[in-house]
């Protein structure tokens, strides 16, 4: 029987779950399904396991905000010739319990009793808080 693994990953720029959607619609033409990708240096070594069912959980200013399920990992090829691994995910940007997360580079592996619950489909419209404010009520356990 094979596990599942998640990655979480910073989602360096970015300032919001609306900034991130904002900006991925900003880079598709209009219908474009084509699944997301997200290129990375290093690869899975954990990849059985994180193609059984696995999500890459996003850290937005701090906080894992969302996740995106993982469909496969697929080799790219830099200009400069260097192998790399495209993550490829699904297009749904699935919102989560906010979970404060320390700064760190790359990604990490996170187990699935360690991932932040998904929000009930209740509350996916719900008006977000300041980041500052999610952050620090995850702080303290609040959800």
């Amino acid at each position: 029987m094979t596990n599942t693994i998640n990655l979480v990953k910073l989602c360096v720029g970015i300032d919001s779950l609306e900034h991130l959607e904002t900006w991925r619609a900003s880079r598709r033409k209009p219908g474009d399904t084509t699944p997301i990708q997200h290129v990375t240096r290093m690869w899975p070594k954990r990849e059985t396991e994180l193609l059984n069912g696995g999500s890459l959980y996003w850290v937005i200013k701090g906080v894992i905000l969302a996740r995106q399920r993982v469909l496969s990992l697929d080799e790219v090829i830099g200009q400069d010739g260097i192998r790399r691994c495209a993550i490829v995910m699904d297009n749904e940007l699935i919102r989560t319990e906010a979970a404060p997360r320390r700064a760190f580079q790359g990604w990490r592996y996170l187990k699935p009793e360690d991932a932040p619950a998904d929000l009930g489909q209740s509350r996916t419209h719900e008006d977000t808080l300041p980041n500052a404010l999610t952050a620090a009520l995850a702080e303290i356990g609040v959800r």
